[in-house]
């Protein structure tokens, strides 16, 4: 980022929304020297100020994404930080938190402290790396965790592979409770899940895809939701995407343990019958459900059962996914299309905006610990400014970034990021 001060911005004739702090009101905010001025709807244009005439549309918070896999270090093919800050950006995210299942998987301090200094590198994008749960994310005894949360480790997990041995996720819970970390589960047996490619059910089966019954995911989430009442620890599942889980967490969180959980855009969006003829983008993981399971995830997402919605960003290239559907790697990419496709819920009904962008801005930014996702004055000028009503095509090959493997390829949507800023720089323009 360029050195010393630069000149005021002042964006004018805009919807402010701020679910931090109830603000939704029409005005003008003011950015100096990197941080939020002022706003309200009577400012004055300082001297010598860039104005931008916001023609209307909407400001809130940049958004903050929970769950993210980047391409380095080890899978640069499939994407590399500068196009995955490049995607964000046009996505309206300003904070990400990256998983640590690369190649090396980050359970050294070196590269968690390297993953956040290459994210203020990018001037876009604050990375904020998860440590790696196990050494390697191999599921097999605990990384140090002390050492990695005071490198800069967000929470612990192992990425897309689940923590399947009882007894290790018991120590991990209890020993992260002593330093106030969370633990964060992808809750799915894998002994039911092992060699599954679809849930299962009717369609798996004329299908002819090797099914994983949906009762994968709660037994998990059963299990751990009890050894984070055994041991006092924080348990956080990801990507929740059936009824039946969102049900033994709502219970869970009715008794008061320390249990929350968010769900991805593909599992309020699609049902399994997206993946049509054998659609390789929309092979997912979890598996796309069924559609009362997809309604059980709005309404998780209207209750507050859900704590945040994230992007579950999965960049594949074309050799990943230009295979029978069985073979294909799972994963889709969510940076570009996270807003988007979350305001298609409110266009729908299904959800008020201001409860939508709290599930993209303050809520995951305090599951995360992190100073971001607010308007509040002097916080830092991390911006997304957007037209709710503008409609636009996903188009595979035409997103930004360089991973295209979208489960939305087709899709119309209605909601366009028309501008994003990153401690008061303006990082995007549509």
């Amino acid at each position: 980022m360029p050195e010393g001060p630069t000149p005021d911005t002042l964006i004018e004739r805009v919807r402010l929304l701020d679910p931090a702090c109830g603000l939704d009101a029409q005005g003008a905010l003011l950015i100096r020297d990197g941080r939020i001025a002022d706003h309200g709807a009577s400012l004055g244009r300082p001297e010598g100020a860039t104005i931008v005439d916001g023609a209307g549309a909407v400001l809130c918070p940049g958004l903050v994404d929970m769950r993210a896999q980047l391409g380095e270090p080890g899978y640069e093919y499939r994407e590399t930080i500068a196009s995955a800050a490049e995607a964000a950006a046009a996505g309206g995210i300003t904070t990400l938190a990256c998983l640590p299942d690369s190649r090396p998987a980050l359970d050294d301090p070196a590269l968690v402290r390297l993953l956040r200094a290459r994210g203020e590198e990018t001037g876009s994008l604050t990375i904020l790396p998860y440590g790696a749960l196990t050494r390697g994310c191999e599921g097999q005894e605990l990384a140090e965790l002390g050492l990695l949360r005071e490198a800069g480790a967000v929470a612990f997990t192992d990425g897309a592979r689940t923590i399947a041995s009882a007894r290790l996720m018991r120590r991990a819970l209890a020993y992260a409770r002593g330093f106030g970390a969370r633990i964060v589960q992808h809750p799915e047996d894998p002994s039911l899940a092992e060699g599954g490619t679809a849930t299962e059910g009717e369609l798996a089966t004329r299908l002819g895809l090797p099914g994983i019954p949906a009762a994968a995911e709660a037994i998990l989430v059963a299990r751990d939701i009890r050894l984070a009442e055994l041991t006092g620890g924080t348990v956080h599942f990801a990507h929740v995407s059936t009824g039946e889980a969102l049900a033994l967490i709502r219970a869970a969180k009715d008794r008061g343990l320390a249990v929350t959980c968010d769900t991805a855009p593909p599992y309020f969006d699609l049902n399994e019958t997206a993946i049509g003829e054998f659609r390789s983008f929309a092979r997912l993981s979890p598996p796309l459900r069924a559609e009362a399971d997809r309604m059980a995830v709005l309404a998780a997402l209207a209750d507050g059962t859900i704590d945040a919605i994230a992007s579950d960003h999965q960049p594949r290239d074309a050799d990943d996914k230009r295979l029978p559907f069985a073979q294909a790697s799972a994963g889709g990419t969510g940076l570009a299309t996270l807003l988007a496709v979350t305001l298609a819920q409110v266009h729908g009904g299904a959800l008020p905006l201001i409860r939508a962008l709290a599930l993209l801005t303050v809520e995951p930014a305090r599951l995360l610990g992190c100073d971001a996702g607010t308007l509040r004055k002097g916080a830092a000028a991390d911006l997304c400014l957007f037209a709710p009503e503008r409609a636009w095509l996903v188009e595979s090959g035409a997103l930004p970034g360089k991973a295209q493997n979208t489960p939305f390829d087709g899709r119309a949507l209605e909601g366009r990021v028309l501008a994003t800023w990153k401690a008061g720089l303006q990082v995007f323009a549509e």
